[in-house]
Formats: C-alpha cells, structure tokens, sequence
C-alpha cells in the first residue's frame, strides 16, 4: 500500500512521511492519503528519522484515527465544512442573508390558571414516555468554582446539588405519570424514565464519581448514561489547515466543538433507537444550572403533546436587547422556506432592522412590555419518530459555525487558532418546512434561573437586568417556590432587599421541597389548606410526599418529612411554630476561608434553631 502511494505521487512532497509509513497500520496509511490529499503535509513536514520519537508519531495517528471516527463523515467533512464557512467569513457573509423574519407560533402560558393546569395534567400522562438529556460539559471556573458544575448546591438551605434535584425530579416525574395513568385504568408496567448525561473530558471521571458514592441519587445504576462528548481540531488558517499543539508538535490541537454534539452522540450509541422500540416519544433536553427548569417541565410537555410539535422550546418573555437568543421565525424571500430557530440577540437587532417589517429592530411590545421574539432557554423538547428520521439523514451532524479572531481587517490570518462549533437549539436549522416547530413561554420567576456569571462579572451587571449568580440563582428558587404558594393560598410575607457580593436582590423566606411533593400546581394546591402564613424571616423544607399543611402559622425554621410512614399516611402539620429560625449571614467572595460553593454566593445560612417533624410523632 505504500508503494502504491508513492508511486501515485501522494507522498513525494512529503518524504519524512513516506519514510515512517511502516509504523502505521493499513488504515492509518488510508488516513495519511485522506490527509495529504485535504492539504495537510505541513503536520509532517518536521516528522524525525526513522527510530526517533516513532511512539509520538504512532500517537498522533492514534489522535487522527479518534477525531476522523468521532466526527460525523469523518476529517474529510470536517475540513471541506471548515473551509466554506470560514470564506463565508473572511468574506462578510450574514447567515441569515436572504431570510426575512417574523414572530413564529406558540403558546404563552399564564402559571396556575386553567389553560396551564390543563397544560400540566397531559403533561404528567405523558411523561412516562420521555427521556431527560442533560448536557453538562462544563466546570465551573466561570463561576469561581473549580468542581462540576452538576455538583453545585442548587440552594444551599439543604446543599442538594444540581445533579441531585434533576435525578429525584425525573424519579418524581416517573412515579407521578404512572400513578396517573393507572388511575385511567391503564395497567401497564411502570416505565423506567431514561437519563443520559453528556460529559466531556473535564467532567466525566467526576460526574460518574458523583453518581457513585451518592448511590445515584436513587436511580438504578442501569437508568443512567453517560455519553463523552470528544473536541475537536483546530484551524490554522482560511485553508482549514489543522493546527499543531503548540506544546508538542506530534499532536494537533483540539478544543471544544460544543453542546451541539449531544446530537451526534445520541445516535451514534444508539440509544434513539432502543427508546424507540420501547414505547418512547419524547426527548427533552437541558442544561446544567438552571435550579428552576423543573417547574416548567409538565405543561412544556403538556404543550408538545397536544400540538404534537416536532420541535418546542421551552423560553421565557424577553427585553428587547437583553442578551439572550430570541425565537425567530424565517422565511426565505426567494424559494418561500421556512424555519424556527434561536437567533443570537446581537444578530437579531439587525436582522429585524434589515426587514421591512420591524424598521426600529428590537423594540419592546407597548402591549406586553416585552419583545414579541420570545428568549431561548435552551431547553428543547423534541418528538423521537422525527427527530430519528432527521438523524438518519444528516448522521447526527448539525449545522455549524465558526467565530476566528482575525488579526487585521485583511481577515488573511488569526490571532489564535479556531474551530467549527455547534450549539444543540440549532437542531431545527436542516428540518423541513413540514416540520412542526413551536415554542412554550413560561414567566421567568417560574422557569430560569441559570447560575453561569462569578460575583465579579455579576456585579457589573446594570441594575434591573439579571445576574444569573450563584447568589440570584438561589434567591430565585426561593422566590419562586414563595410565589406558588401564595398562588395555592398560602401567606408569605413579602421580601427585604439586601446586598450579597455587590447585587442587590429580593431575600424571600427560605421556602424548599423535594419534587416528590410537589410536581404540578395542582399536587401542591391539594396539600394546602386553611390559613396558612410564612413570615420572611422563615425557613421551610418540605421533604416528603404525603405532607399537608393545615392552619399552619411559621415563624422560624421547620423541616417536615413523612420518613418511616406509610405511604398512604399523611402527615399533617399545622398550628403557630415559633423559633429562632435559620439566619442568612453574609460572606465575601475573597475570603478563602470559606467554601467556595458559599463564597460565590456571599452569604451562608446559619442553623440556630428548628422544629423537626415527621410522621412518628
């Protein structure tokens, strides 16, 4: 095979390759053709004689064969795909050239009226047939925090992280649909809710080590996935040629090619299939650290259902500008094709301006306050037939972009090196216009609350605008749990306003409970009676299923469980309870000798004094 290569002349510009070839197995001889013939000779031209450093270069045909393997169509299409979009780059293309938009079709969902518990009660019915995919590459360096993220506390009145409130609320979600369904008479078996989370190299050894010695959260081990997500390579040059590791000159460098992978790699494991088979129909995907997506849950699939969308996103009313994706609706001015897709904020502005339609670009409804482009949350549920199909065809690739730092305006070279990335909303880009593509607004007290920007950068952030701190995110499920209630009847005394690490938000009593307890308005409303009142400087942590509150008057701290009771026991809690309570002590983020998980939110709860009750007494 060799031979036969160099005698067709493939190697003749690159000798110190041809020289070294019976290091390299018959595939990886192919690989070396495929390479030279995309021209990439330069990752050899400085390949040492013979019996140097061959176990480096056996290496980094190892690294080839990984990356050719773990893109779909291999380096081959990785590299054509890279050279035409960084042209489209260096030479101004828009994307959305040729596009006009307009505000698409949805459902905008009001918390706790009929249309939403209607919302909520199909949701739970068909849940059952869902898989939860978590996408959770990510560390939190970004938040000052050097674990997982996953492993975050979601709130730190019970230090449940992320990864365990996701795990027990798809356990809670299981139970509840299949309760519901036997209550319709259906006696089929209890479907097992599958769980896969996308790692990377950075969070897989600690995500599976989280799982472990928690016992899973109480998951079987079996339910579980993990799913490695690989990087990539990156590009030199508008040639696509692939970059050298400045560190070691026998590896090409390689970054993340982003969360839109999880994509590929559910059809490459063939886990859509096997769902399929067994009854599945949906699949909904969500990101790591948004402590409040839980809530919107059964009416967003509640909503896929009865619109038997293809594709719905779940979002959240959105300022014109603010700086997140809105859902936009275009139209191709020539052929008449049409897609939903999130469109960045700082390119929807000009997008809308561009068009005839909307000549002040992102502007606010004087109706509703808000623009009429709803904002991406990134949390999608998609119908598994279809989605299946489109996968099929495109062999789980999704369409791509790339972002090089030029060093001029010649746009002739980079300042570093770049790479093709991908997002996971961007899935509808290749759908058909037949496709079935919606979205689900939910308020944003009730659905986001993500947790991604450090104290530092938090505190820069202009007044009104959220933080999406560790400290806002935490204030946020407090709020919102304190908002349900109130709707349920109960009442909670307003909050204070106070400063943690330089942001100033709503301090809400310290309402918490397991998902178990509550999944739906409605499972909530039913375990509330009477006159009920929680004071601000409160704290609650409702942890079993069968807890009622009945003419229950807090002021202090109180944890409720219905542990060691029967099932079908409730466990009444009721009268005036006074205590000192739990108080919020404030932190600052420099001082180290603090845990970071409460020094990036700048305060910490202090335990003084709480009544326990539970179902033995």
């Amino acid at each position: 095979m060799a031979s036969n290569l160099y005698t067709n002349g493939d190697l003749a510009s690159v000798p110190n390759l041809e020289k070294n070839l019976h290091l390299l197995s018959p595939h990886q001889v192919e690989i070396a053709k495929t390479l030279l013939e995309l021209g990439q000779s330069h990752l050899f031209e400085h390949w040492a004689e013979p019996g140097v450093d061959d176990d480096e270069k056996r290496a980094l045909f190892d690294q080839v064969t990984l990356l050719n393997a773990n893109y779909p169509g291999g380096l081959e299409s990785y590299i054509e795909t890279a050279r035409e979009l960084l042209a489209d780059s260096k030479a101004g293309k828009n994307p959305f050239d040729g596009f006009t938009p307009s505000v698409p079709e949805g459902d905008i969902l009001t918390f706790g009226d009929d249309n939403f518990i209607k919302f909520e009660e199909m949701g739970i019915r068909e849940v059952g047939r869902a898989a939860f995919v978590l996408v959770a590459g990510g560390l939190g360096e970004r938040l000052g925090y050097n674990g997982i993220k996953v492993a975050l506390p979601r709130e730190t009145t019970t230090g449940v992280c992320f990864l365990q409130h996701y795990i027990e609320s798809v356990l809670a979600l299981q139970e509840a649909s299949y309760a519901y369904n036997l209550s319709q008479g259906d006696q089929g078996e209890k479907k097992i809710i599958p769980f896969v989370i996308m790692t990377s190299d950075d969070t897989h050894a600690r995500t599976l080590q989280l799982l472990e010695s928690n016992s899973y959260f109480g998951m079987e081990p079996k339910q579980v996935k993990l799913l490695k997500q690989e990087k990539v390579a990156c590009l030199d040059d508008n040639e696509a040629r692939l970059a050298l590791d400045p560190q070691n000159k026998y590896r090409i460098q390689t970054k993340p090619h982003g969360h839109g992978d999880v994509h590929s790699l559910l059809f490459s494991s063939g886990l859509l299939n096997v769902w399929h088979d067994a009854g599945l129909r949906w699949v909904l995907f969500f990101q790591d650290t948004n402590g409040l997506l839980f809530n919107a849950i059964p009416a967003a699939i509640g909503v896929s259902a009865t619109r038997q969308y293809h594709v719905n996103s779940l979002a959240v009313p959105r300022k014109a500008k603010e700086a997140i994706g809105g859902i936009t609706k275009l139209t191709h001015i020539n052929d008449g094709r049409t897609m939903v897709i999130n469109v960045e904020y700082n390119q929807l502005d000009p997008l809308l301006r561009a068009s005839s339609q909307y000549p002040d670009g992102d502007v606010n409804s004087s109706e509703t306050g808000y623009s009429p482009f709803p904002g991406n949350i990134n949390q999608l549920i998609l119908e598994l037939g279809p989605y299946i199909e489109e996968l099929t065809k495109t062999k789980g690739g999704i369409k791509e972009f790339v972002n090089p730092k030029y060093k001029d305006a010649s746009k002739t070279s980079f300042k570093s090196s770049t790479r093709l990335e991908c997002m996971m909303q961007d899935y509808p880009k290749t759908l058909p216009p037949t496709a079935r593509v919606g979205f689900t607004v939910m308020d944003a007290w009730f659905a986001y609350a993500p947790v991604k920007n450090n104290p530092e950068d938090a505190a820069k952030v202009p007044k009104g605008n959220p933080y999406h701190s560790a400290t806002s995110g935490e204030m946020a499920i407090y709020r919102a749990n304190s908002h349900i209630l109130r709707k349920a009847g109960v009442y909670v005394a307003d909050p204070v306003l106070e400063v943690f690490n330089g942001q100033e938000v709503e301090v809400w009593p310290r309402i918490t409970w397991k998902p178990k307890w509550g999944l739906t308005f409605n499972d909530i409303k039913k375990k509330v009676s009477g006159s009920c009142s929680i004071s601000q400087r409160s704290t609650m942590v409702v942890k079993g299923r069968n807890v009622f509150l009945e003419n229950l008057s807090l002021d202090g701290a109180l944890v409720i469980d219905d542990d060691g009771v029967e099932e079908d026991v409730k466990v009444r809690v009721g009268g005036s309870v006074h205590n000192k309570g739990w108080n919020i002590e404030k932190v600052d983020y420099k001082d180290t000798s603090v845990a970071e998980e409460l020094r990036i939110r700048g305060f910490r709860i202090i335990k003084i004094e709480q009544l326990e009750k539970n179902g033995k007494e």
